[in-house]
């Protein structure tokens, strides 16, 4: 099992960047944009920088709902290959029965 702590802090940074989605976006617009003067523009990037950095998207890491486990992610299942070898060899995943050579 993985530690409860690693998905608490990816839960509350899928939070934060729900919450900063917009305004990220609509600095990021300004930033980008050529016809805007170049004041505004660093205003704006001054801005971003303002941000939590947390409420990036880019800070969100795939884990595995089961264990949260952050490698071999199915992102289908939400669930890592372990998890997904375990609760299919239970019959707990329906759909999914164990195949042999």
């Amino acid at each position: 099992m993985a530690k409860k702590g690693m998905i608490e802090q990816n839960k509350h940074r899928q939070q934060l960047v729900a919450k900063y989605a917009a305004k990220r976006a609509a600095l990021k617009a300004i930033t980008k944009n050529a016809d805007a003067p170049m004041e505004e523009r660093f205003k704006a990037q001054l801005a971003l920088a303002e941000l939590p950095r947390n409420g990036s998207k880019v800070r969100i890491r795939n884990r595995c709902e089961v264990t949260g486990r952050p490698r071999a992610y199915y992102r289908k299942l939400k669930m890592s290959r372990i998890a997904l070898r375990e609760l299919g060899n239970n019959g707990q995943i329906p759909g999914i029965v164990k195949s042999s050579w």
